[in-house]
């Protein structure tokens, strides 16, 4: 029996030196190489990673810097004039204010308008009380047409001086409540260059008195004691009748202290 045992442990021994020797000649196998898809991460809120650049737009034109408004100074209509609105009246049904708009050109404020028509253009940043209006104005049209000088303009109504080309010249005040102009005074002056020529009026607006002056000559004052309009918009103004064409170009307006 011990013979029989020894004989079996030496076999079982020969076995297993067998199978490790056939085991250590097995090649464990390996996949192939696989590219590894990217990977997309999801952004994450205060990343440190700095956001891509955004491409740099192109140059565009300066940004248009707004119209600075003056109380007293002088307007050469060089630039822009939004800060000048304009409105019309007719004196006759028939008229047609088509094409009325003040416009600029060559540093000049234009007015060009058919038959029967009023046309005003108000400077909108000041309301003044006592004030100086300077206008420096040149005939390009008929010879029958005034030139209108506004100071006070409001919902009250307004002063307005009237100078026709031909030599005579009115003040007005306009009641607005009623809806019509009142005459004030009126005249003639020599001193209206007649004709397509240029000429420099002045309205003086300082307290009750109103003051016209004609190519620096003092023409009439008038004291006011029954509508007395406090303070309004100064403006400047063009009247057309049956003659056309009517135009004229104001070289400058000038507001100043009275």
């Amino acid at each position: 029996m011990k013979q029989s045992t020894l004989r079996l442990f030496a076999f079982a021994a020969i076995i297993m030196v067998v199978s490790l020797a056939c085991i250590g000649n097995i090649t464990t196998p390996t996949q192939a190489p696989v590219d590894n898809p990217p990977v997309n991460n999801p952004p994450v809120e205060n990343s440190p990673v700095p956001p891509p650049e955004q491409p740099t737009p192109a140059p565009t034109e300066p940004p248009v810097e707004p119209v600075s408004a003056q109380d007293y100074f002088t307007e050469e209509f060089d630039g822009d004039i939004s800060n000048w609105s304009y409105f019309t009246t007719k004196n006759d049904s028939t008229a047609d204010d088509t094409g009325a708009q003040p416009f600029t050109e060559d540093g000049f404020l234009v007015m060009d308008i058919g038959k029967y028509l009023n046309v005003y253009a108000l400077y909108d940043p000041y309301i003044y009380d006592n004030v100086r209006l300077d206008v420096r104005v040149d005939n390009r049209g008929t010879n029958n047409n005034n030139i209108n000088l506004v100071c006070r303009y409001s919902d009250e109504g307004w002063y307005e001086i009237a100078i026709a080309n031909n030599g005579l010249f009115w003040l007005y005040a306009y009641d607005a409540a009623k809806g019509n102009y009142v005459k004030l005074a009126d005249g003639g002056s020599n001193k209206i260059k007649a004709g397509k020529e240029v000429n420099e009026y002045t309205f003086i607006c300082n307290d009750r008195n109103l003051k016209l002056s004609i190519n620096g000559f003092e023409t009439t004052t008038y004291t006011d004691n029954q509508f007395v309009f406090r303070d309004g918009q100064i403006g400047v103004g063009l009247s057309s009748f049956n003659d056309v064409p009517v135009k004229v170009e104001f070289d400058w307006i000038k507001i100043g202290q009275p």
